[in-house]
């Protein structure tokens, strides 16, 4: 019975991969109708490096009427802001930690009271340590669930009530793939993802019912920025690392087109079939090996935590 299962599944396969083409080629090719972002206020978590910051940049580039950073380390929030500026938008940053639940609530207030309500969300802030679970220090593991996870928990429970107060709001994750299919040697993170993943699928599941409220989940493959500097590919020329920009614009695009789903590149949709129809360890991994993921990370030293 099991092996006719297995059979059916390797059959629908190719199927599904030809709806997916067929989808995406449909979508870039029909006319959307996109959200103007000339009266939205953004917030990007971990907005002073890597994707957070090309965010920034994009949606003060698409129109946004302000832009404001959260970050754990001023320098980059400063570089990042006073360089937005200079392009004509507003664009203003706060020192925040999203693990501190308390100081997510308190920053929330001072945004709210010098800046005005927020209307898109953008949760982004995220760490990797890239070890062994055997290898991972007890209080390294605990940042990493506070920030990916929990830190998402707070910052929507911040500006949420607002958005449905108004009737108007979106509330954006930058997820992973990995959140999918997970990779050894980055156990912290692949988990916090997942469990981040979760909270976006419940929230967006919640929210049907809330007109003028959406999400958008954005599940890019390796992306090329600091955070995961190192990290190998075993196929470079048919799976390179996605750019930080690319990922941005991408995502500005699906917020604006209210889009729930994000996976970059759409072929990452293949590997979450397989993921589907193989549920154990040893196929898991195949199915990861055969996309090009290596399990570099708990190999390279720079991997130390950097928040994107």
């Amino acid at each position: 019975m099991m092996d006719l299962l297995g059979a059916c599944h390797t059959l629908l396969f190719p199927v599904q991969m030809l709806y997916h083409v067929i989808r995406a080629s449909l979508t870039s090719l029909l006319p959307s109708r996109r959200k103007d972002l000339a009266k939205e206020v953004v917030l990007i978590t971990g907005g002073g490096r890597g994707i957070g910051r090309h965010l920034a940049k994009e949606f003060a580039k698409q129109g946004a009427k302000k832009v404001i950073l959260w970050g754990r380390t001023e320098k980059s929030l400063k570089e990042t802001a006073e360089e937005i500026t200079l392009s004509g938008a507003e664009c203003h940053y706060f020192v925040c930690d999203v693990a501190n639940r308390e100081e997510v609530y308190k920053q929330a207030k001072v945004v709210r009271e010098k800046v005005g309500d927020v209307s898109i969300l953008v949760n982004n802030a995220a760490v990797v340590h890239g070890k062994s679970l055997m290898d991972s220090d007890d209080d390294a593991l605990l940042k990493s669930q506070h920030i990916n996870t929990m830190g998402q928990f707070w910052t929507t429970k911040a500006f949420l009530p607002r958005m449905l107060e108004l009737q108007h709001g979106h509330v954006v994750c930058i997820n992973s793939i990995l959140s999918k299919s997970p990779i050894p040697g980055a156990i912290d993170y692949c988990t916090s993802k997942a469990s981040s993943l979760a909270f976006m699928e419940s929230l967006t599941l919640g929210l049907l019912d809330c007109p003028g409220v959406g999400c958008t989940t954005v599940l890019p493959f390796h992306t090329n920025t600091e955070m995961f500097q190192g990290m190998r590919v075993r196929f470079p020329q048919l799976f390179p690392p996605l750019k930080p920009e690319v990922v941005a614009q991408r995502t500005v695009d699906a917020v604006r087109a209210d889009k729930a789903f994000l996976y970059l590149p759409w072929t990452m949709h293949a590997l979450v079939i397989l993921k589907r129809e193989d549920m154990s360890c040893t196929g898991c991994e195949k199915n990861l090996e055969s996309f090009g993921v290596d399990e570099g990370a708990d190999r390279n030293p720079d991997v130390k935590g950097a928040p994107t």
